[in-house]
């Protein structure tokens, strides 16, 4: 696959992600796609399937008034593309657990990594 159009996919899946718009973000996910998301060396989310990737971000849809992830640097060796990414987003309402609550912005840095099959992403890894 073509450098030029994986950078064009993770482009419209960002784009989709911080506009809320969960089709837009499955246009181009492959079927049998896996979802991870690593925090400080630990795999706590895991996720396999465009259903089930679906459901997961229908559900964080209420997580914020608005987000915005960007793209600082881009990295891409044959059909992986590593990202390293800044997060903000302002919290839309007081979590049940404490800590975190309604209004209150969030910030975090780290990468995101696409890999590409049959020109899909058949995986997406966050690691902080």
């Amino acid at each position: 696959m073509k450098e030029k159009r994986m950078k064009q996919i993770i482009d419209e899946y960002i784009k989709s992600y911080n506009e809320f718009d969960v089709a837009g973000m499955l246009r181009n996910v492959h079927e049998d796609v896996e979802l991870k998301n690593t925090t400080n060396g630990e795999v706590n989310v895991q996720l396999k399937g465009i259903d089930i990737l679906k459901k997961q971000a229908e559900q964080s849809l209420s997580l914020f008034e608005k987000r915005e992830l960007k793209i600082i640097e881009q990295v891409i060796e044959g059909n992986t593309v590593e990202n390293k990414i800044s997060f903000k987003g302002v919290i839309a309402a007081d979590f049940p657990e404490g800590g975190v609550k309604s209004g209150e912005l969030v910030k975090l840095e780290g990468k995101s990594v696409f890999q590409f099959e049959k020109g899909k992403i058949i995986l997406i890894e966050d690691v902080r």
